[in-house]
């Protein structure tokens, strides 16, 4: 525990001094765990607000993930501040409560029913303070699924995106926590939203944000396929594909690059700048629908033509070209990326737990600007119950008080 209410800002971040907080002043307290609620709260956090993150007493639980979750709590909990409070005693909920009430947003992730059990919902805050904005993040919106126990991987197998993502017959979940990531986003869209309202009614309101409708959001452009043609969508390793020239291809070395040309107009200067102006004479290739209609023949040459050439050499040409192109990388590979570099989007965090407690290690930062600059790391992720006491001490509690909720193992 640390008495500090306010760490030192970092150093040595580009473009962070001076950045933007259009949410300054704006006071968010977090009932939130693993990705999807701390999504919500670092994009306010990121924006600016003062976001005191609730945890149980031994802390929250990614803290201590290892494997695929051991970016979760440093990543999702930046710009934050940290209290431990058991909610299971009664001075501890009644604590949180007092925290609650002097916040503008309050933000939670729980199964439905749990906030209530402890006075935290919606209806109980709201009667002691009607201009507070409740933010829920839950599996389902209310309705006959509202009560199942959902996950990321479950919604998008019975959402459409795991189907749409695997090879036909072999449903694959996205290679991210998509829908717990943007489930997070849409709450602080929603959050947002209910701002502005409360600036012109004075009064604050419940907003809800869902994983499987976040799912079915994400797959509506494949329902609208099927809705307007008559035909479903197919996986997207087999998809029907609009365009002729989309696709990735192995080169020299047994490396790969995406290459695309999805017009005809990009399809002629495709073929300039490869040299295959016999390609670029064929009647029969002479509009994209043409190409399509050709299409496993035109890769199946295209592939024998450009096997012998590198992906350094077809990306400088294409670069020249101004065509699309992409190389393959993996996430590792992202750390090297210039343009990532060059535009400070990437910023030093310090691991606050763990084997690594102390390391400092380059988190992505949220992909905007405002004013012409990226919003930085303003508050290193926070050790459990960092912030405890100063904030204790804020809500009025005398020193006493606190050291005695802290002797009575309450809050840490």
């Amino acid at each position: 525990m640390n008495d500090a209410a306010t760490p030192q800002p970092l150093a040595g971040l580009p473009q962070q001094e001076g950045a933007a907080q259009p949410l300054a002043g704006l006071r968010v307290v977090e009932f939130t765990h693993m990705v999807m609620g701390p999504t919500c709260g670092m994009v306010l956090a990121d924006l600016g607000a003062e976001v005191i993150k609730v945890e149980p007493l031994e802390g929250e639980g990614t803290r201590r993930l290892l494997g695929a979750g051991a970016g979760f709590f440093p990543l999702f909990n930046r710009n934050k501040k940290s209290v431990a409070i058991d909610l299971h005693r009664p001075e501890g909920a009644a604590t949180a409560r007092k925290l609650a009430a002097s916040a503008d947003v309050v933000i939670e992730n729980f199964k439905p029913g749990t906030m209530a059990k402890y006075g935290l919902d919606y209806a109980s805050l709201a009667e002691v303070n009607p201009r507070l904005i409740y933010a829920s993040h839950k599996g389902f919106l209310p309705g006959p699924y509202e009560h199942r126990t959902a996950l990321d991987e479950v919604v998008q197998m019975m959402g459409g995106l795991a189907y749409m993502t695997g090879r036909p017959g072999d449903p694959l979940r996205a290679g991210t926590s998509i829908n717990d990531i943007m489930g997070g986003l849409f709450g602080a869209i929603a959050v947002l939203g209910a701002l502005i309202q409360r600036g012109i009614s004075g009064r604050g309101m419940e907003v809800q944000s869902a994983l499987f409708e976040n799912n079915v959001f994400l797959v509506g452009q494949h329902m609208l396929q099927y809705a307007l043609t008559g035909q479903p969508a197919r996986p997207m390793p087999a998809r029907d594909n609009p365009w002729a020239v989309y696709d990735v291809f192995t080169v020299k070395g047994g490396e790969q690059i995406f290459l695309a040309a999805v017009s005809d107009a990009q399809w002629k200067s495709f073929c300039d700048a490869l040299d295959l102006p016999d390609l670029k004479a064929d009647p029969a290739l002479a509009t994209n629908n043409d190409r399509v209609r050709v299409r496993p023949q035109l890769l199946a040459t295209l592939r024998e033509r450009l096997a012998p050439r590198s992906a350094d050499e077809l990306a400088t040409i294409m670069e020249r070209a101004g065509l699309p192109y992409a190389p393959i990388r993996r996430p590792e590979d992202l750390y090297d990326d210039p343009h990532l570099q060059a535009t400070g989007g990437l910023a030093d965090v310090t691991v606050p737990d763990g084997e690594r407690a102390g390391q400092t290690v380059k988190t992505t930062l949220f992909p905007i600007t405002l004013a012409g600059q990226r919003l930085g790391v303003r508050l290193q992720p926070p050790r459990r119950g960092e912030h405890t006491r100063a904030l204790l001490s804020g809500l009025g509690l005398a020193p006493q008080e606190i050291e005695g909720l802290v002797a009575q193992g309450v809050v840490a």
